[in-house]
């Protein structure tokens, strides 16, 4: 995918909160702002759709760095953290591939309450359906470019 494409849907941000659950509602429900506007510090809602095993999440954006494509948020509330987190941090980094598409690199750190200890095939199914969303997206956005230009 085009990163300069990608770019330029993320000053759609409106928009783009209300295109991904239109694209894979499966996945997501809703996406909503509930304090900011998606720069660091902003707080969003994702309401699960119906093939999800959680119903909601709160998200904190930490960083946007929308020069070099990274995007850090928190997972801060919600049944995603099985009350046996206190927080996960994703960092989400996309690059040019030599194909024309892109890849996103996504890296996952998990701050636990207590000593319970995250299974290895779990975090590994949860990356695996995050790039499948992901890879949806890119689809739709490839498909529908003249939209977000």
């Amino acid at each position: 995918m085009n990163l300069r494409l990608l770019q330029q849907s993320h000053r759609q941000r409106c928009s783009r909160l209300n295109l991904i659950p239109k694209i894979v509602p499966q996945a997501f429900k809703s996406v909503e702002y509930i304090e900011g506007n998606g720069e660091p510090g902003s707080i969003n809602k994702v309401t699960f759709g119906e093939e999800s095993q959680f119903i909601y999440m709160k998200q904190k954006v930490e960083a946007l760095d929308k020069k070099n494509f990274v995007y850090i948020y928190n997972v801060i509330e919600g049944d995603a953290l099985m009350n046996k987190l206190e927080k996960i941090t994703y960092e989400t980094k996309l690059e040019d591939s030599p194909d024309g598409g892109s890849i996103c690199k996504t890296t996952c750190k998990y701050y636990t309450v207590g000593d319970f200890e995250l299974k290895e095939e779990g975090t590994k199914a949860g990356k695996e359906k995050a790039l499948r969303i992901f890879k949806a997206i890119e689809v739709h956005l490839l498909a529908n470019s003249d939209a977000y230009l």
